[in-house]
């Protein structure tokens, strides 16, 4: 006796070897033992044998017509035996019977199962629904094999040109343009990348990387609805100081300028003045939706996306030759020690008497005119004059605020390489929007301290020519921003924590390797900058944080100790912390982006200036950092080579696409390595190299969700 029965999904028949009320002990021809429970016994036969019946089955099954099969069904449950002898003859063989069996159970969107060999027929709408999806199937089918065709033969079908960055970067691994290149890769045996590229489907690098950023970031566009910037209605009074800004040229976002009062008095009087978009724009307005949703400036070589829009920008913005309202840190200090003796911050307007540009004036304001009152230029340039005994004022307090910083940093900062700038040049004269600069925490926009000069404001096309240059950190007018905007941000962050004000902070427990600068609203040490808290609060116009710490300390000038009562912002607001986290991934993002955009426009500079080899410093296995460019790279040929030892390579040919570059050693330059420190280790952390896509040709093909043609049934 034989017996056909169901085991995990699978119809099996062998040799009855014994058999219970509840089970039996079956022989399969492979001579395998199985025990088979009383559920799962279907049909008891003494010929043929399991082989020639399962043989035969298949056969039926697969000539049965399931829509013929269909309509014979009764509308009850029913028996495979039953249906079997409605469709082939009152004595089916079992055979037919059999392969009636397996084509009802392999046609879950014509029969259900019902119990043990038991059927019901799917209604009639749900089974029209399912062949309608089966046929979408098999045409989906056809289209993609069809588009790995053509992808294989170097030609990029509309389909999937159209959805090119959802592919590479957020894909449906469901869809059929993923699967298509996902086939056409390994069909060919090419990467994604180069599969694409070869195809056309790339028309531009810098296109490339630029709408990745967009359809990342900002998948709706970059514009903003038109919004007219709302007015302040704070009667503010005009302080007696006359206040200059120090930025580089074309800077739109002006938020920062500096006054010096009572100077060859004995005391002297250091203002630091804010522009105050926080007077006006309200949490929770329109305008602070903007903010909240872009939360930051973001900077790249040639081009920037502001956080607000330019009407609002400059409707607070520090204007030359302008009353401008500001939240101003007035720091008053001894002439001679430069103690501080007393801080006050107030809410008002400033007069701006000089906007004046770091790229136009670095090479006069330089240590001799600050420091010997005898040195002269043939001429200063007319924004300087009657600034000298001010600038030198300032830079002499930037020098003691550093110092002091350094002292309780424990060590000098780090000024050995170089910040860069860089410059895209169209038709006519560069000129435009770039970053802001700055040492420290003050102001930095990118990895390597990048500034960015553009064409214009237009658009890069990703064909300009690059110029890069170096400006060594530390440059007076750098340090002298960079410092007043740090006692700025140290003084409010100490302040609001005093008045029991939640901020929002930057802190680093420690300079040890690893330990990273993080963001919270606790007043706490930031160990890399030496300060006992710090709050970014310079630069309301570029960064949503700085602008809600605004909010807070404008609270704190006009109520004093009970400003914690009225502030906008309240201890352990869930709001915050919303920001913070926010925040930092746009920061992260665009941070990303700036980097590899740079990376960009390096490789491209390479390329211009047909550099084939250059001379660079072994900072980590087999990774060098270029001694007077912004570029790190990989190289063979520096095993043995301790960290910091400077050598040439010779470089590989670049992909602008993948952002990738290859070299090799030819030599050893020094012969004791550079010592790197903690600073340098932080650095590194910024490093950038070719970028990852999302196509992984190695994982398995997505499955269907349930319930969909193609997936198992759901439960």
């Amino acid at each position: 006796m034989y017996l056909l029965f169901e085991e995990t999904g699978k119809f099996l028949a062998g040799r009855i070897l014994s058999e219970a009320d509840t089970s039996a002990q079956v022989e399969l021809d492979s001579g395998k033992r199985v025990k088979v429970k009383a559920a799962n016994m279907l049909l008891k036969f003494d010929k043929p044998t399991p082989h020639a019946l399962m043989a035969g089955a298949q056969a039926v099954a697969a000539g049965i017509e399931l829509d013929m099969a269909w309509e014979f069904a009764p509308e009850g449950d029913f028996g495979f035996a039953e249906l079997a002898r409605d469709y082939f003859s009152e004595h089916a063989t079992l055979e037919q019977q059999a392969g009636t069996l397996m084509a009802l159970y392999e046609a879950p969107h014509y029969f259900r199962r019902a119990g043990k060999g038991r059927f019901k027929k799917a209604p009639a709408d749900i089974l029209a629904q399912a062949l309608a999806a089966i046929e979408k199937k098999k045409q989906i089918a056809l289209q993609t094999e069809a588009w790995v065709q053509e992808l294989s033969e170097g030609v990029c079908p509309p389909a999937i040109r159209d959805q090119l960055y959802k592919i590479l970067f957020k894909p449906d691994k469901n869809a059929p343009e993923y699967k298509a290149v996902v086939e056409a890769s390994r069909a060919t045996h090419l990467g994604p990348l180069d599969l694409l590229i070869k195809a056309g489907a790339i028309d531009s690098p810098y296109q490339f990387h630029w709408k990745r950023f967009l359809l990342e970031n900002f998948p709706k566009g970059t514009g903003f609805p038109k919004l007219d910037a709302p007015l302040i209605k704070d009667e503010l009074p005009l302080s007696p100081a006359r206040a200059f800004s120090i930025d580089d040229s074309a800077t739109t976002e002006i938020d920062d300028a500096l006054s010096v009062q009572g100077l060859g008095t004995g005391t002297v009087v250091v203002g630091i003045h804010i522009a105050a978009p926080g007077l006006a724009i309200q949490p929770g307005s329109a305008v602070d939706a903007l903010g909240r949703a872009r939360l930051s400036t973001v900077y790249m070589p040639g081009y920037k996306l502001t956080m607000l829009p330019d009407e609002v920008v400059q409707s607070y913005t520090l204007s030359e030759g302008c009353d401008c309202p500001a939240v101003s840190l007035y720091v008053t200090l001894d002439e001679a020690t430069l103690e501080i003796k007393a801080t006050e911050t107030k809410l008002e307007r400033v007069h701006i008497g000089a906007n004046l540009r770091h790229d136009q004036l670095d090479t006069v304001v330089t240590l001799d005119w600050l420091q010997d009152p005898s040195f002269m230029h043939d001429t200063d340039p007319p924004p300087l004059q009657h600034k000298r005994p001010q600038l030198s004022f300032l830079y002499r307090l930037a020098q003691d605020l550093k110092a002091r910083r350094e002292v309780v940093r424990g060590k000098p900062e780090n000024f050995n390489r170089p910040d860069y700038n860089f410059r895209l040049v169209a038709a006519g004269p560069p000129q435009g929007d770039q970053a802001p600069s700055g040492g420290g925490e003050a102001h930095a926009v990118a990895s390597v301290g990048a500034t960015y000069f553009g064409n214009d404001g237009a658009e890069p096309q990703g064909t300009e020519q690059v110029q890069i240059s170096v400006r060594q950190r530390g440059a007076p007018l750098d340090l002298i921003v960079s410092e007043a905007m740090i006692l700025a941000n140290s003084t409010w962050g100490s302040w609001l924590a005093e008045l029991g004000v939640p901020g929002i902070y930057r802190s680093q427990a420690s300079m040890l390797p690893g330990v990273k600068v993080r963001m919270g609203t606790r007043a706490l040490p930031h160990a890399g900058i030496g300060v006992k808290s710090y709050a970014w609060s310079s630069s309301p116009l570029r960064r949503y944080v700085d602008l809600v710490n605004q909010w807070q300390i404008i609270a704190c000038a006009r109520h004093g100790k009970t400003a914690a009562l009225v502030a906008p912002f309240k201890p352990k607001d869930a709001e915050l912390f919303s920001i913070i986290s926010s925040f930092d991934a746009a920061y992260f993002a665009y941070n990303g982006y700036q980097n590899a955009i740079e990376r960009f426009w390096t490789l491209q500079y390479v390329q211009q200036q047909a550099i084939t080899e250059l001379e660079a410093t072994l900072f980590k296995d087999n990774l060098v950092r270029a001694d007077h460019l912004p570029l790190v790279l990989p190289v063979m040929g520096a095993q043995g080579l301790p960290r910091g030892a400077r050598v040439r390579v010779k470089l590989g040919d670049i992909d602008l696409v993948s952002l990738d570059i290859h070299g090799t050693v030819l030599e050893r330059l020094d012969t004791e390595p550079e010592v790197f420190d903690a600073d340098e280790e932080q650095d590194e952390d910024g490093v950038v190299g070719p970028i990852t896509i999302a196509v992984d040709l190695d994982e398995a093909e997505a499955k269907p969700p349930a319930g969909e043609p193609g997936a198992p049934d759901a439960p």
